[in-house]
């Protein structure tokens, strides 16, 4: 093997170490980290036209793939020890992550279009509706259990946070108490319990909503985004408040005033990252 061969592999290795990032870390979007790395567009025109494009793209994405193995097997044992010890400093922090995204998500939402009455309304309407499900989710539809197909459902969702710029899929996971059993897994190597039923759900995800979103960025853009802003701004605050109907919520029980500042400090940081992140990706977009 050449040394630019070699270069180019491992290169496209550690890309798939960064983009780990995005699938366990909340407020971190995996498809804002592919597009700072340079490789979102060719990994949408990938999924979106798998068959046309497989001889090209197939080993060129093996290497991202591998390395977002070894990111997540690395990253999920200090991750579950932060939550387990410092859960609301942590929690704060990647509220303050997400918040931070927000105003190049708004930016985002309005480059191709004005935004109008339309665009409000999908916006608040997706903000209420799915603030009420997320809350109410457990007790309406039971817990989601951390099994074979509840893993399904994350991989899925960690895919539409890769194939969706801006939005965080851990967040979600942290709502359906599904967030915690996937570190733990992944800290433990479970292959055939959770590495492979995120992998179907994810190679599911991508297969289905790749063409679909592809068409609806390029028709509906703006409304797309104002949904996606409903949804971010929605779960971002129930990660924050208490929830007796959550498998996983946060709890202030033990919190003192070190917790609170600690916290809020945090939420400070978290913002200056989501910030300079957001501004990464709208440079190497």
């Amino acid at each position: 093997m050449s040394t630019k061969t070699t270069d180019t592999f491992w290169k496209r290795f550690f890309k798939g170490i960064v983009i780990a990032l995005g699938f366990i870390l909340p407020g971190v979007s995996g498809g804002v980290l592919a597009a700072i790395l340079g490789i979102y567009e060719r990994l949408l025109g990938f999924m979106a036209h798998f068959r046309q494009n497989f001889k090209r793209d197939f080993w060129y994405f093996v290497p991202v793939g591998l390395g977002g193995i070894v990111g997540i097997a690395a990253l999920s044992a200090p991750l579950e020890y932060l939550l387990a010890h410092a859960q609301v400093i942590v929690l704060w922090g990647f509220a303050g992550a997400i918040i931070g995204t927000l105003p190049a998500l708004t930016k985002t939402a309005v480059s191709q279009s004005k935004r109008d009455w339309l665009d409000l309304v999908w916006f608040f309407g997706t903000f209420f509706i799915s603030a009420g499900l997320l809350y109410f989710m457990s007790e309406l539809f039971g817990t989601l259990p951390a099994n074979f197909g509840g893993f399904i459902v994350a991989g899925a969702l960690i895919a539409l946070g890769v194939l969706v710029p801006g939005l965080s899929p851990s967040n979600l996971l942290l709502i359906l108490g599904l967030f915690t059993p996937m570190l733990t897994g992944f800290k433990k190597f479970d292959i055939v319990g959770v590495y492979l039923p995120i992998a179907i759900g994810g190679v599911l995800a991508m297969a289905l909503f790749s063409k679909l979103m592809d068409y609806l960025l390029i028709k509906f853009h703006s409304r797309v985004y104002h949904f996606i802003l409903g949804i971010v701004l929605a779960s971002t605050l129930l990660i924050l408040i208490p929830n007796s109907y959550a498998a996983e919520s946060i709890s202030y029980a033990n919190a003192t005033l070190s917790t609170y500042l600690f916290s809020a400090v945090a939420l400070l940081i978290g913002i200056g990252l989501g910030y300079w992140m957001s501004a990464l990706e709208t440079k190497y977009k």
